[in-house]
């Protein structure tokens, strides 16, 4: 097991290159599988989830390498379609490969992915609109086993519910499919235009992508091509927090203000200065902040749930009393108990945080709950007095690369036991 450990009291000022996005890189990686001669991918972030990605493509055939950012797949000898149990178990969006191998090899056979417990994440809009697509899916022992007789066809679905997820995996499965496909309802998320434009470069056909309604006109085949990754908008949004909990400023280079418009408006409210300019996105803290009244989760473009925990932390030492509102996940205030460790005035109820303002916090010796609860952890760390030692770091780092290093470029005082 490993920690970080932190100690806290110092103001974080300075600037930093945002990684590359966790949430964009995963299905662009699943995506390689559906084309025929080699992918290069830029600014590819080392994440515990990426190597795990790579470990499964490795198991079904692919030939991957990864050096410097760069990831280099030649998925031209694919020669399996089952993920084996202990792959799944690894990351929760290792499902994203079932629509990659349904469009490439018309079958596919895996278990339940694993991942952060955050509550029921069903994929039933994953395999409902697969099976409109011509897909058998029968379920044994724990095991989902997919197979379509021919190629996919294309079909008219309507999601119940924006998921990144099935949308995601529609548009994989729908990229070789016979026909056309129209995706409403789909999700909205930057991450789907970046898998879109992976897709496009390869030879697809996709419009609509970041809008509620997406269209694929399926292809006979894909190529490989060369492409860079978008940044990370909640890896930026943590840094920021980070830095605005201590009272302190950063540019994050990459970072796009349309991106993090919600969090952004929030950071606002509270007190803070922002600003975008040619090389990212500026932020200035007061020395304390003050509360923001009303803070609910929703879909893109709504407040992100994977930047609520950060943005919590934050506000831990706010003037005045801050609601959160959870709409997404129903265990995703894990970290509330160990910011409470930490000297944080939390109550909840539901899926309802009320967040009163305490003067300061102090270090102490926590455990990261999930990914964003351990970043959100981070960030209190860099504000609390004292020192404070993270351990299930091996969370964080399913997100994060080295968030150590970056919190140490900004003036913390952190290092990795």
């Amino acid at each position: 097991m490993q920690a970080i450990r932190i100690e806290g009291g110092r103001r974080l000022s300075g600037e930093l290159e945002i990684q590359g996005a966790k949430n964009s890189i995963l299905p662009i990686l699943s995506a390689a599988v559906l084309c025929g001669g080699e992918t290069v991918l830029h600014r590819c972030p080392a994440l515990s989830d990426v190597y795990a990605a790579l470990r499964i493509m490795s198991a079904l055939g692919c030939k991957c390498r990864l050096k410097d950012g760069d990831i280099h797949i030649n998925a031209e000898d694919l020669c399996g379609c089952c993920i084996s149990d202990m792959l799944m178990r690894l990351m929760r969006s290792s499902i994203v490969f079932l629509g990659a191998l349904l469009g490439r090899t018309g079958e596919c056979e895996l278990s339940f992915p694993g991942g952060c417990e955050l509550g029921p994440r069903p994929i039933d809009l994953h395999l409902s609109a697969l099976r409109a697509m011509g897909t058998s899916i029968t379920e044994s022992h724990g095991r989902l086993v997919c197979k379509c007789k021919g190629r996919l066809h294309g079909e008219r679905i309507a999601l119940s519910f924006p998921s990144v997820g099935a949308t995601e995996n529609i548009m994989l499965a729908a990229c070789r499919a016979e026909g056309e496909t129209v995706i409403s309802n789909a999700a909205r998320e930057p991450e789907i235009a970046d898998l879109a434009a992976f897709l496009n470069k390869c030879g697809a056909k996709i419009i609509g992508a970041g809008s509620p309604t997406v269209t694929v006109r399926g292809v006979n085949e894909l190529h490989g091509c060369e492409y860079t990754v978008m940044p990370d908008r909640i890896a930026a949004a943590t840094y920021m927090c980070a830095a605005a909990a201590t009272g302190g400023e950063v540019l994050v280079r990459g970072a796009s203000a349309a991106e993090l418009e919600a969090v952004i408006s929030v950071m606002q409210q509270a007190g803070c200065k922002t600003a975008e300019t040619s090389d990212g996105l500026f932020l200035a803290a007061p020395e304390r902040m003050r509360a923001v009244r009303n803070i609910r989760t929703s879909p893109y473009p709504g407040f992100p749930t994977d930047a609520q925990a950060i943005v919590m932390a934050a506000l831990t030492r706010a003037q005045g009393t801050s609601v959160f509102v959870e709409d997404i996940f129903e265990n995703r205030f894990r970290h509330v108990d160990e910011l409470m460790r930490m000297g944080a005035d939390i109550r909840t109820e539901g899926r309802v945080a009320v967040v009163r303002g305490v003067k300061s916090l102090s270090g102490a010796a926590v455990v990261a709950p999930d990914l964003r609860g351990g970043a959100a952890l981070c960030a209190a760390a860099c504000a609390a007095e004292g020192e404070t030692l993270i351990s299930n770091a091996e969370l964080i780092d399913r997100g994060y690369d080295s968030i150590e290093t970056a919190l140490s470029a900004l003036g913390a005082k952190a290092s990795r036991l």
